[in-house]
């Protein structure tokens, strides 16, 4: 990942929020509450398919055995909460729910349906200079930018992943590769260290790597 230069042209939070399927309220993770039946984000064009999935439909990858075993922050407790409030209690994607909250995207990230998160951990932050980290989490629109570019409007199961090309909530395509239990995300290949975690609204991939739009 070229960690020295951060996109600035990014969407606006109109298009952001057109983009993703909005609620009204603010920016309480603990908060917040799904969509209404029948609503759900758009579904942009995407292909993927593969044959080597993992064998199992539960989550995979060395980062899982940082979840707790239970309560809120485990899988089971993630599946039943949206999804910006299920990495709120995962210790790992801490950064990632400050930076969520600080671009005012929970509501709008717990409302949507049927999406896929590109989330990555704290450690993945940790790559970026912390002058560099300052700023872009100052910068609302280009932070709600590089948040946006995680964000697939549909789910991807991890077998969709092998070749995968998807476009983003930011609007720039995303390419996905990979076999079994190991996959990279990105031009610049984040790995996904722990895949396939559900939430009640989201299919959530745990990155290595913070994902920066193309300029």
């Amino acid at each position: 990942m070229k960690r020295t230069r951060i996109a600035v042209g990014v969407l606006t939070a109109t298009a952001l929020t057109a983009g993703l399927t909005a609620c009204s309220g603010g920016d309480d993770v603990n908060g917040s509450s799904a969509a209404s039946p029948g609503t759900s984000a758009p579904a942009p064009s995407g292909t993927g398919t593969g044959a080597a999935a993992p064998a199992t439909d539960t989550p995979f990858g060395p980062a899982c055995s940082a979840v707790p075993a239970s309560g809120t922050g485990s899988f089971s407790g993630m599946s039943t909460d949206p999804v910006a409030t299920a990495a709120s209690n995962n210790p790992v994607l801490s950064t990632l729910v400050s930076a969520v909250k600080q671009a005012g995207l929970v509501d709008t990230l717990n409302s949507a349906q049927n999406i896929t998160v590109f989330a990555p951990t704290n450690d993945a932050f940790k790559k970026i200079p912390k002058g560099t980290l300052d700023k872009v989490m100052a910068d609302k629109e280009t932070l709600k930018g590089i948040l946006a570019y995680h964000v697939v409007g549909q789910k991807i199961t991890p077998g969709g992943l092998s070749a995968g090309g998807f476009d983003t909530l930011q609007g720039a395509a995303l390419t996905t590769g990979g076999s079994g239990d190991s996959y990279t995300v990105g031009k610049d290949g984040a790995n996904v260290v722990c895949g396939n975690v559900q939430t009640a609204n989201a299919t959530v991939y745990i990155i290595d790597s913070v994902l920066m739009p193309p300029k």
